[in-house]
């Protein structure tokens, strides 16, 4: 029958190559070859007989037959780990996983005191609390490999099938260490930080569209001499040891912040406010623990703003 034939990487990859709109980049994400995720998706089109995808100089588009398909294909792929995953629970003796994607924006500020919140409830529960970039997070989110993600807003391209909803709004700060020459400068301007190293987000990061918007709204462009990177302990530990300027979520050094290891230089960065919140699949109602827990973030949240 054909759905004995079908498979999950089949699955997998058809999905994430609508969701990236490339075979490439869908393959990057995967961890495979750009062959082995053709094969795939060439095999799943011969045993539907029919073509799901365009390929174009832009990459690959939906067809009609591809637009229905995804729908259940998505649904399928999350079915599949919902019912792995009450068998696992079951062999635990009832207890339950809840798999979470955390960005670091809300790992080191909201996230500690919410999962202590959550774990105060006497929920018989495990948390698998996963982290790295918004864009794997999102894409295993829609596979069902996560649950549920905590942090910035995707770009509107990456939510198709997601829902969203709103913790807090959070805006981008440059922070050095303390003694730091630029905090004795009277009237600091955005183009005294060209000066230094930089330590910035690289393209592929949430915040790096609102980041060069800033500073072409102040007038300047590129900064010169900077470090790419979304490694948080590397940050940290620079800017301790240099006269670099690190330029982060303030969620991410709220704690420093506030306990002085690290200091905000005085710049106007309201204009890089960007969206916190829970990120769902649409199509699945959320279980009563994945619901205590979003209830147990969104109240840490409304406890203690960031900002």
């Amino acid at each position: 029958m054909l759905e004995n034939r079908i498979k999950y990487r089949h699955l997998q990859c058809f999905l994430e190559v609508t969701r990236q709109g490339s075979v490439g980049r869908a393959a990057d994400v995967l961890a495979l070859t750009q062959p082995a995720v053709s094969k795939k998706l060439k095999e799943l089109e011969e045993m539907l007989g029919v073509r799901l995808l365009e390929r174009n100089k832009k990459g690959v588009e939906l067809t009609q037959f591809g637009e229905v398909f995804l729908k259940y294909a998505g649904a399928s792929v999350a079915a599949l780990r919902e019912g792995t995953d009450s068998i696992a629970q079951a062999q635990q003796k009832g207890k339950t996983t809840l798999s979470v994607g955390v960005l670091p924006t809300v790992a080191t500020s909201i996230l500690p005191n919410a999962v202590q919140r959550f774990r105060e409830s006497g929920i018989d529960a495990t948390l698998n609390l996963v982290s790295g970039p918004n864009s794997l997070l999102v894409s295993q989110l829609r596979v069902g490999e996560l649950d549920l993600v905590v942090g910035r807003l995707a770009e509107p391209e990456q939510m198709s099938g997601l829902s969203f909803q709103h913790l807090y709004s959070e805006r981008v700060t440059f922070v050095v260490r303390p003694g730091h020459p630029l905090l004795s400068k009277p009237m600091l301007d955005v183009k005294d930080v060209s000066q230094y190293t930089v330590i910035y987000p690289p393209k592929a990061s949430l915040i790096a569209p609102a980041v060069e918007r800033f500073l072409l709204a102040q007038g300047f462009g590129a900064l010169p001499d900077r470090i790419e990177t979304i490694s948080d302990s590397f940050g940290k530990e620079y800017i301790r040891q240099t006269d670099a300027i690190w330029v982060i979520s303030r969620g991410v050094v709220a704690r420093e912040i506030k306990d002085n290891i690290f200091i905000e230089l005085p710049l106007d960065t309201k204009e890089t406010l960007g969206p916190v919140g829970l990120t769902t699949r649409a199509d699945t109602i959320p279980t009563p623990v994945m619901q205590m827990f979003m209830n147990a973030v969104r109240d840490t949240a409304e406890a203690n703003p960031v900002n």
